[in-house]
């Protein structure tokens, strides 16, 4: 049988031992709360980086969304001018139009007159049948002008 000593020693070696044990339980209970605290705070730095990815994929659909408006503006001045230069065109077909039309006035005003001088021509004519000279007829219309025109 062992002494009292030996059991002494051995409850004191088996007590170091399960004291040991608990400090080394202890250190990796620590341990695997310092990797868990390390994986924790990776995981919100992750996150951190991706909410800041998708601010700026936010930012650049903003950029996006206002290229995409000032393209639009600038369609919609490129219209305005068209629709300015084409009544610039409808403008000049109206003034051009009407130009036509002072023109042919003008003509049909010039073939009266022409018209009007062949019938002084053809009425002095038939009065200088009658023995009057060409002067003389054409002084006979112009007094009954006259008269008609008073």
């Amino acid at each position: 049988m062992a002494t009292e000593k030996e059991r002494e020693r051995e409850s004191e070696i088996e007590r170091e031992q399960r004291e040991g044990e608990r400090e080394r339980e202890q250190r990796e209970r620590e341990r695997e709360r310092e990797r868990e605290r390390d994986r924790k705070s990776e995981r919100e730095r992750e996150r951190e980086r991706e909410r800041e990815r998708e601010r700026e994929r936010e930012r650049e659909r903003e950029r996006e969304r206002e290229r995409e408006r000032e393209r639009e503006r600038e369609r919609e001045r490129e219209r305005e001018r068209e629709r300015e230069r084409e009544r610039e065109r409808e403008r000049e077909r109206e003034r051009e139009r009407v130009r036509d039309t002072e023109r042919e006035r003008e003509r049909e005003r010039e073939r009266e007159r022409e018209r009007e001088r062949e019938r002084e021509v053809t009425k002095a004519r038939a009065l200088k049948g009658e023995g009057m000279n060409i002067s003389h007829a054409l002084l006979q219309l112009n007094m009954s002008h006259s008269r008609f025109a008073n």
